[in-house]
């Protein structure tokens, strides 16, 4: 059997970590969160940030106290087979739904251009050149993501510079607004704290993806070192690329009327006569879609490899190739990243977006199994990290129990029936599997901690 390669520059990790969690949600959904609790979401964006904050250094704490595991194998030891099976592929199944999802989106911006062309082709087209990036070298793969994040952030800060200039009229416009729009309009809190807990569902959504930076811990260069860095600067950077350009977004467009005139990028880029407005806009949606469809590869591959290593896949897929990449994992990624495009192509929307609610279910659930991973691997840990969680097992609990609340309120909300309904039924097929895949194995069937070529 090959080994992974250790080729993630800390970078590649940070760029890694905020292509999953800023996609396109940030340019085309945030007006479905700020609708959701007016002003006052700003304060649901930094309450979920500190919760992200406590699961990703719950999360290092433990890669860094047992080397050589990723997210999947601290699961493992942590919870046992079953739930590590369980989590593992739902894990496995949210991207295989968000990439079919994201690559459709891609096809459709790339229509824009080329209208006369069949969306299935321009979406295949697609995939086949992300695919083929990622069979070549993780460390390509690393250095694809850097840049189509880095252009999707540079977007996201002129965004907030052009705007604030705007808003405090740093730049010449008849009546700055100033910070007038964030009261004017029902005041900072118009739907009350219950809009504030409808958008943190929403907002915890928006941020899930951050914590596959666990998927790529056995193929980061020096993860001592690297680890708390990336974790510390991911977290910064979502505040900033979240809460900042929403300030912007509200305090220049009243909150209920964000979304009336199209995106609200397009019109603060409009505001300061930025010229072809609808050409740069769909250049950056189809970047953004673009880059978490590649994280999404790499991601769906990976669990499936852990997968197999831990005897809850087949062990074909934890094969690797010459340049340390696993395969057959991302041979099966990549069919169904076609699968589902396909699937996107010809399903009613309505359906599709029933089984889009599942990523937000696993993504919950997966920040709640982190939280109780770190509750239990801390009283084993042979020699305590430099870095750790603090006020343990206090905060941890916290965080624990704020999660399972939010989670048990998605869960029974009348709106969301027909997901919870889905949710639940995937959820007792992989409960039923781990049961009797379980009672079939002898032995422990976590294998040696793999070592990686440099």
């Amino acid at each position: 059997m090959g080994q992974l390669q250790q080729k993630l520059r800390p970078r590649h990790v940070q760029m890694i970590a905020l292509g999953g969690a800023i996609g396109a949600g940030i340019f085309q959904g945030s007006a479905e969160t700020i609708h959701a609790a007016g002003p006052g979401v700003l304060i649901s964006y930094f309450f979920a940030g500190l919760l992200l904050f406590v699961v990703m250094s719950a999360l290092a704490e433990m890669a860094l106290a047992n080397k050589g595991l990723d997210l999947r194998g601290l699961l493992f030891k942590a919870l046992g087979y079953q739930v590590s099976f369980v989590i593992g592929w739902f894990y496995f199944i949210t991207w295989i739904l968000v990439m079919a999802v994201e690559i459709t989106a891609a096809g459709s911006f790339l229509k824009f251009w080329f209208p006369d062309q069949p969306l299935w082709l321009l979406s295949f087209l697609i995939a086949l050149i992300l695919i083929g990036l990622n069979l070549l070298s993780v460390g390509l793969f690393g250095e694809v993501e850097f840049w189509l994040t880095g252009i999707k952030i540079f977007t996201l800060l002129a965004f907030v510079v052009l705007g604030a200039g705007l808003m405090f009229g740093l730049i010449p416009t008849d009546h700055p607004p100033m910070l007038s729009n964030l009261t004017a309009h029902g005041g900072f809190l118009p739907l009350g704290w219950t809009g504030l807990v409808s958008s943190l569902l929403i907002v915890i959504f928006s941020y899930g993806g951050t914590e596959m930076v666990g998927l790529t811990i056995t193929e980061m260069k020096n993860p001592e070192q690297s680890l708390p860095k990336v974790i510390k600067s991911v977290i910064l950077r979502i505040f900033l690329f979240y809460v900042f350009p929403l300030f912007i977004i509200m305090g220049l467009i009243p909150w209920n009327e964000v979304g009336r005139a199209g995106s609200p990028f397009v019109q603060v880029f409009s505001a300061v006569g930025f010229k072809g407005v609808a050409h740069m806009m769909n250049f950056i949606l189809l970047i953004a879609v673009t880059s978490a469809a590649n994280t999404g590869i790499y991601s769906s591959s990976r669990v499936l490899y852990s997968l197999a290593r831990q005897k809850e896949a087949p062990a074909i897929f934890s094969r690797l190739n010459r340049n340390g990449v696993p395969v057959n994992s991302l041979i099966v990624s990549g069919a169904s990243l076609f699968l589902g495009s396909i699937v996107a192509l010809f399903a009613q929307e309505k359906v599709f977006q029933y089984l889009m609610g599942i990523p937000g279910y696993s993504t919950i659930l997966l920040w709640m199994m982190i939280c109780l991973a770190q509750l239990k691997l801390r009283k084993q840990y042979q020699q305590m990290p430099f870095f750790k969680v603090a006020l343990y097992p206090y905060l941890t609990m916290l965080t624990f129990g704020i999660l399972a609340t939010i989670f048990v309120a998605l869960l029974f909300n009348p709106d969301n029936m027909v997901n919870s309904i889905v949710y639940a039924s995937l959820m007792t097929v992989l409960i039923i599997t781990a049961k009797l895949k379980s009672s079939q194995l002898t032995g422990d069937p976590l294998p040696d901690t793999p070592t990686s070529t440099s």
